[in-house]
């Protein structure tokens, strides 16, 4: 079977080379690893057979902590747990307009520190972190060492937030064979490559709303070639932005102007969890600081439609960089873990 072909803006085709390789998904709220074995992809689990790692660090006295163990310390420390740090990576200090827990540190105009119980820590050096444990999680699983990784990113991302993901990977050991599209790698994870009706060229929109970057990306498959006719986005905007759109609901609810740090985090877990239940439940309920709110079905789409007007917005204007029309698209794939929230 010939191997699927890739065109994407401004890159060309590396000479192949036999490694061992590694893909890694580095999202906002979790990532895995995976490599291909007998020429089928699998995904590399832990020691405790647990696919996905919940892409959170945290840094305590002499100990640090990662993934579902560093989970319970968002409410319990929330200074010093780092969750999606995908979000700072690239960005200036004057870039983050949304509440955190954390003290940065750093000038306005240059991608902040975050200052932990271990000392100062970049979203490079977390992110490095993170990919670390996957690196080893690969290597115990090969028994082999990893000679190089593909490492997913948002389309959208821009060369200074390519270059951290770019300088996190070094830091953790990993040497960067490609950085590939998030888009284009969902749509051969989709199989649309293998689609029966390959004679004629087909066009694709790959909507993809994750933790906490949003993409769309138009793809013309044509000859055994995807190609990317136009892309846009969004890298502040996800599932993290629908949490904090329910916390805002929920103050409003209680009559609260402003929340610590400490009650902010407890809201954050609560209006994620909430999330993920409507996924397949018609309400929920939210206990927060000694009250109980009911959020049902319609408010919770009601409460997140700001959020996707603007990914509609972003999907208008693409699809008009593209030149085409809506009758011009053959299929739709939803990707990321918010799409759950209203498809």
């Amino acid at each position: 079977m010939a191997l699927l072909q890739i065109a994407e803006p401004g890159q060309s085709n590396a000479p192949h080379q036999h490694r061992i390789a590694i893909g890694i998904d580095l999202g906002t709220t979790h990532s895995l690893v995976a490599t291909v074995l007998s020429g089928k992809p699998k995904v590399l689990n832990d020691v405790q057979n647990r696919r996905l790692l919940p892409s959170i660090v945290h840094y305590g006295d002499n100990t640090t902590h990662y993934g579902e163990e560093a989970k319970p310390f968002i409410i319990a420390d929330p200074k010093n747990t780092i969750v999606s740090v995908k979000r700072f990576m690239g960005r200036s200090k004057a870039d983050i307009k949304f509440q955190h827990p954390y003290e940065l540190v750093g000038s306005e105009n240059e991608m902040p520190a975050f200052e932990t119980r271990a000392g100062r820590k970049t979203p490079v050096e977390i992110s490095a972190e993170i990919l670390k444990q996957l690196k080893d999680r690969a290597e115990d699983s090969l028994q082999n060492p990893v000679n190089g990784a593909v490492i997913t990113v948002p389309a959208y991302f821009d060369e200074a937030q390519r270059q951290a993901t770019r300088d996190a990977a070094q830091l953790a050991g990993l040497n960067v064979l490609r950085l590939l599209n998030e888009p284009t790698a969902a749509a051969v994870a989709y199989g649309l490559d293998q689609e029966s009706n390959l004679a004629t060229d087909r066009n694709y929109v790959i909507y993809d709303l994750g933790g906490g970057t949003f993409d769309v990306s138009i793809l013309r498959f044509s000859q055994g070639v995807f190609e990317v006719l136009a892309t846009g986005g969004h890298t502040a905007l996800g599932g993290d932005d629908l949490d904090r759109l329910i916390v805002k609901w929920a103050k409003k609810q209680l009559n609260i102007d402003v929340l610590s740090d400490e009650d902010y985090a407890v809201f954050i877990v609560a209006a994620r969890q909430a999330k993920e239940q409507l996924s397949t439940q018609d309400s929920v309920e939210l206990k927060l600081l000694e009250a109980t709110l009911t959020l049902d079905r319609p408010t919770f789409e009601s409460i997140i439609q700001v959020a996707l007007d603007k990914t509609i917005s972003v999907c208008k204007r693409v699809l008009r960089d593209a030149k085409l029309e809506l009758t011009d698209i053959q299929n739709v794939v939803l990707v990321g873990g918010s799409t759950r929230s209203y498809a």
